[in-house]
């Protein structure tokens, strides 16, 4: 009898401490969109540091993925992204996306054809700035088609 006293008031004890037993945090969502004008409808993602971002990119385009395909690169803070998107001229074989450059990748979302869509669930950076997201095809990026996750 004495365990099951003992079990009953530890188990009080742990309610009695707040956020002891708070529920998870779902994801919060960020849908993009990318047609054929070589744009991002979204530039702009701000976060806390650490929150859960679920990013859908949908490319609602006509054209082929050969010559217009998109995809969602979010570099690591500092990193060049005017190099990231020249290395990728020379990646075409990897979706543009050069091997030799991923550790500067936090998260990314694959090459996508018209009328398709990824997505990608990751953690804001813990340190506070500015992270550049591009669309890595050729021209795009210098078309505009970047944008900025800002963490504060």
């Amino acid at each position: 009898m004495k365990a099951k006293y003992f079990t009953t008031a530890v188990a009080f004890a742990l309610l009695a401490i707040p956020g002891s037993f708070a529920a998870p945090v779902p994801p919060r969502d960020v849908v993009i969109v990318a047609n054929d004008q070589m744009k991002f409808s979204i530039t702009r993602i701000e976060a806390p540091p650490g929150q859960i971002l679920h990013v859908t990119l949908k490319n609602e385009g006509t054209l082929p993925k050969e010559v217009m395909g998109h995809n969602w690169i979010l570099l690591k803070g500092g990193k060049d992204s005017a190099a990231y998107v020249a290395a990728a001229l020379t990646a075409a074989k990897d979706n543009y996306q050069p091997k030799a450059m991923a550790d500067q990748v936090l998260a990314s979302i694959p090459m996508l054809g018209a009328k398709h869509e990824g997505d990608v669930t990751f953690n804001a950076p813990d340190i506070p700035g500015t992270y550049v997201f591009l669309c890595s095809f050729p021209a795009h990026f210098q078309a505009g088609m970047r944008g900025v996750l800002i963490v504060k």
